[in-house]
């Protein structure tokens, strides 16, 4: 009778012991589809952030940080935090060929399906190269993601627990509402110090393009719209036939500087719009009224960004 009760008192517990293990696993999540700490959740209400709002990453080389941006109600991104950046391969400069170890440097658009939870480097996304500018170098490479486990052979590798936290925060952005986020990966900070110690390089002409769209984004705290055409990114610029489409390799067509729109704090200088190129003529009119365009308030649109599809595989 002792024996048979132990047996059933052995019995129980191992019952319990089940359904215990059994209900937390039902409580598991994987990484990518974790709430974010409390700590960053508070940080985001302290900075009049939503865990949707529309994402735009800052990636530098030299300095070994990345940007994590976000939106606020007026449309404008404002930097949420800075992240170090554990791992890159290669020097300062741009991608050239697959095999080159070299992270990628330019203007990039990351949107749901290049985002990959199930990563070997525990979350990763792909950034998109090559875009429209490289390929119109014969740019080659695949897979070049922003991941975690901190090891690089040309991407941008993070620690686990910091590409968690910025993996969920694009998930969030695209999955509340925005299309795509944009990647602007530089050199350094593009500051005019920081040129003139790189004016001897190779690669300056290409930077002095790259600072194009770093410095109106620093103007304007809105993603630059950016075309590619004669083998340069054109940046926050109108065709004055709204329905040409740009060759990457070609002749760009006649066009105009869009206005920039300063942040609030910026609005004591104002830009003088640039004249309409393959045009000798003064503007007497509004930029608008002449291309048929109109500049409401701006948003944190998404569409901003035309460089063509990327055809990332999500492998790593």
């Amino acid at each position: 009778m002792l024996r048979s009760r132990g047996i059933t008192t052995v019995i129980a517990a191992c019952v319990v012991a089940s359904v215990a293990a059994l209900a937390g696993c039902g409580q598991f999540s994987p990484p990518y589809m974790k709430p974010l700490s409390a700590q960053t959740q508070a940080l985001l209400a302290e900075k009049g952030m939503t865990e949707d709002s529309p994402v735009l990453i800052r990636i530098f080389k030299a300095e070994s940080e990345l940007e994590v941006w976000k939106a606020k109600d007026d449309g404008r991104f404002y930097l949420f935090k800075t992240y170090p950046i554990c791992s890159y391969s290669g020097d300062l400069g741009p991608k050239v060929s697959q095999g080159d170890r070299q992270a990628p440097e330019g203007f990039y658009l990351v949107s749901l399906d290049q985002m990959n939870p199930r990563s070997k480097y525990h979350l990763s996304f792909n950034i998109g190269f090559p875009n429209a500018y490289d390929r119109a170098y014969g740019r080659t490479g695949q897979d070049i993601m922003v991941h975690g486990d901190c090891t690089s052979a040309g991407c941008y590798a993070m620690t686990d627990g910091v590409v968690e936290e910025i993996f969920i925060l694009a998930r969030q952005a695209l999955e509340g509402g925005q299309t795509a986020f944009q990647i602007q990966a530089y050199p350094f900070r593009m500051t005019a110090a920081n040129m003139a110690a790189h004016k001897d390089d190779q690669w300056y002409d290409f930077w002095k393009n790259l600072k194009e769209g770093y410095d109106y984004f620093e103007v304007s705290h809105l993603p630059p719209k950016i075309e590619v055409c004669d083998k340069h990114y054109l940046v926050n610029a109108a065709f004055v036939n709204p329905g040409v489409r740009p060759s990457p390799t070609g002749a760009c067509p006649a066009f105009a500087r869009l206005p920039v729109s300063r942040a609030p704090a910026q609005q004591e200088a104002k830009a003088k719009p640039a004249p309409i190129k393959g045009y000798s003529a003064s503007l007497t009119k509004p930029l608008g009224s002449i291309l048929g365009l109109s500049f409401g308030p701006s948003k944190p649109a998404d569409r901003a960004f035309t460089l063509g599809p990327a055809t990332p595989t999500v492998g790593k």
